[in-house]
């Protein structure tokens, strides 16, 4: 009982470390006792490490360190992808030989149907292109999306790729290409996601929860029919088991069922542990599909937040639909989006609002006078249009919601994006500080 004891421990430990590692810095839970740990864990703790290491070796050991967690979480590598593939097969190798001959038609078919999918999703996910960015397919990629004047302004011009940067694009330094649409890079499939393989990596987080929770129950279930036929009065729920079985008397017949069978013991612990990671990273994303967002724009959203918090913010609306040319600085892009920014969103350094010369013309878009932001809620997020369009959107990255919307307006809906180079210089400075 021990074993399976510390067995039980240390996947729980790992499983609750790699959630404080992935949530840890979720706008939602930053006064929490998870957002806590993240910043003692990879803040303070490294912190007091390097203070350490400076006294007893100059800093050598934490340097080396450094260099090699740099390697695994920023450098373009397959060891974790590697690992994750490792992790599945061998946690079937393990567990079929045990559970194989004890399942029916039924199980058999779908167990092979449930183990098939993760493989499928994943070499989808990982070898698909995410969006990328190119010379080739920029007119289209800037036509994708419209600005939203709040985190994404016409002009922005990426240092790297020296192209105009699409609304919603991002820069990824590790793949070291812009990416549209791009949510984040995730080293467990060594690739971005982005606009043209987030439904593959929603897909793989589904069909991976599906596996653990289903092998984990299965496993569970199987393990406690062997128990119960040696031992009629152990039941699975404790409180349950027959008369005179107490607590400890039901962990050491639960110890006999799990050591009977202890590779697929091992295995079902495991996934059973960890189908609440997976669950919970495949429900973070269904609920930014329903916000309309990405996890780079929830930290964008986030950045807003702290500048209302402390007083910052400002925002006042857009011209009038058909007036708006002199506004955009760039001529409308979008060809398949059924909306187009209604307030633009700017933060001021003194905290008062954003000033033009007296009888100059004003710099800024927008109409109107600026009013203070205090709630994320007072903004717009243009790229919300609805849950289940929000949903075709990323299932369906090339789907044109023009033919199902009625246009904004005929004369936007008319306009095409405008031909340029994306070269440095042709477009003004991104909108951001005034």
């Amino acid at each position: 009982m021990g074993a399976v004891a510390t067995i039980a421990l240390v996947v729980l430990g790992i499983a609750f470390m790699i959630f404080v590692a992935f949530f840890g810095r979720l706008p939602a839970l930053r006064r929490t006792p998870i957002a806590w740990l993240h910043r003692f864990i990879w803040v303070h703790v490294p912190a007091g490490v390097l203070a350490l290491d400076q006294r007893v070796s100059s800093g050598r050991v934490t340097s080396s360190c450094a260099r090699f967690g740099t390697y695994i979480m920023y450098d373009k590598h397959p060891l974790v992808l590697i690992f994750y593939f490792l992790l599945l097969s061998v946690g079937e190798i393990l567990y079929l030989p045990t559970a194989w001959p004890q399942l029916g038609a039924v199980h058999r078919a779908a167990g092979t149907v449930a183990m098939a999918l993760p493989y499928v999703f994943l070499y989808l996910a990982a070898f698909s292109d995410p969006g990328t960015v190119t010379s080739e397919n920029h007119g289209a990629e800037m036509s994708r999306y419209p600005y939203d004047f709040a985190l994404f302004h016409p002009g922005a011009v990426c240092a790297t790729c020296r192209r105009l940067k699409p609304a919603r694009s991002k820069h990824c330094s590790v793949c070291r290409r812009c990416v549209a649409r791009a949510d984040h890079h995730c080293i467990f499939i060594n690739n971005c996601v982005g606009a043209r393989n987030t439904h593959w990596f929603v897909l793989l987080l589904a069909s991976t929860g599906a596996l653990t929770l289903y092998g984990g129950v299965l496993g569970l279930s199987l393990m406690a029919a062997k128990t119960t036929a040696r031992y009629p009065a152990w039941r699975l729920a404790p409180w349950r088991s027959g008369a005179g079985m107490d607590f400890a008397d039901w962990l050491v017949c639960w110890g006999w069922g799990l050591q009977d069978g202890v590779a697929m013991g091992a295995v079902t612990l495991l996934a059973l542990l960890t189908s609440p990671l997976v669950w919970g990273l495949l429900g973070y994303h269904v609920w930014l599909v329903y916000c309309g967002t990405t996890t780079n724009e929830s930290m964008k959203w986030s950045d807003w937040q702290a500048e209302m918090d402390e007083g910052f913010a400002f925002k006042r609306a857009m011209a009038p639909a058909g007036q708006r040319a002199k506004d955009l600085r760039v001529e409308p892009a979008w060809t398949r989006w059924p909306a187009e920014a209604e307030q633009i969103l700017v933060r001021t350094e003194s905290g008062q609002p954003p000033r033009h010369p007296a009888g100059g013309q004003d710099p800024l878009p927008g109409v109107g006078e600026w009013e203070p932001v205090w709630r994320l809620k007072d903004v717009e997020n243009l790229y919300d249009i609805g849950f289940w369009d929000n949903m075709v959107d990323v299932f369906f990255p090339n789907f044109s919601f023009r033919d199902i919307h009625e246009p904004v307006a005929e004369d936007n809906a008319r306009r095409r994006v405008r031909k340029n180079k994306g070269t440095m210089g042709d477009e003004p400075e991104p909108l951001r500080n005034y």
